[in-house]
């Protein structure tokens, strides 16, 4: 139990949660399995949350938070860590978020001179939206403003991942997730030909 929590970081006197728990267990055993590829990577790796998302009639989601600076670790095997998790909680889809800050506009007030363009919201919000589509590209976006004013982003993915890692059941998946984490209509499909 002991070598699980050093897989959870939580701020001093915070208690992680049951599913939070299960989570940095699932991670120490494949990084201690000994037929797992990825083993040395994630050595390194481990998480600040983890929460569940209702994704319509198929099910829940798992969405876990990644502390920002071993985001690029994660990044590297994030196809392959998907995949193993995913295969230790079944009928659940597993997607990796980075954590990240936004900085308002009266940042001034925190002691900065300038706000850096990676902590505005627009930025967060495209960072986050890169990261539940991951391991999966970004080909295109387009965003449908219709006449009662509502927005409804369309995010094309790249066709070549269709067929691997069942990325078309997802689709709904990275939708419901996209609008808990940051409110905005987003529809995930692919280019056609």
């Amino acid at each position: 139990m002991i070598s699980t929590r050093k897989k959870i970081l939580k701020a001093p006197g915070a208690v992680a949660t049951a599913l939070e728990e299960e989570v940095a267990k699932a991670l120490f055993d494949i990084e201690v399995s000994p037929s797992s590829d990825i083993k040395a990577d994630l050595r390194d790796v481990y998480i600040s949350s983890a929460k569940e998302v209702e994704v319509g009639k198929s099910g829940a989601a798992i969405v876990v938070h990644v502390p920002f600076r071993v985001w690029k670790t994660v990044r590297k095997i994030q196809g392959r860590l998907i995949r193993e998790l995913e295969k230790k909680f079944a009928k659940r889809h597993v997607i990796l978020v980075a954590n990240r800050t936004i900085l308002d506009l009266n940042f001034k007030r925190k002691g900065l001179k300038v706000r850096p363009r990676s902590r505005t919201l627009t930025a967060v919000h495209e960072a986050i939206l890169e990261d539940v589509v991951g391991p999966t590209e970004i080909v295109g976006k387009r965003t449908r403003i219709s006449v009662d004013g509502t927005k409804l982003m369309k995010i094309y993915l790249d066709p070549k991942d269709k067929d691997k890692e069942n990325v078309e059941a997802k689709l709904n998946c990275y939708a419901a997730v996209y609008k808990k984490l940051t409110t905005k209509d987003a529809v995930f499909l692919f280019p056609e030909a």
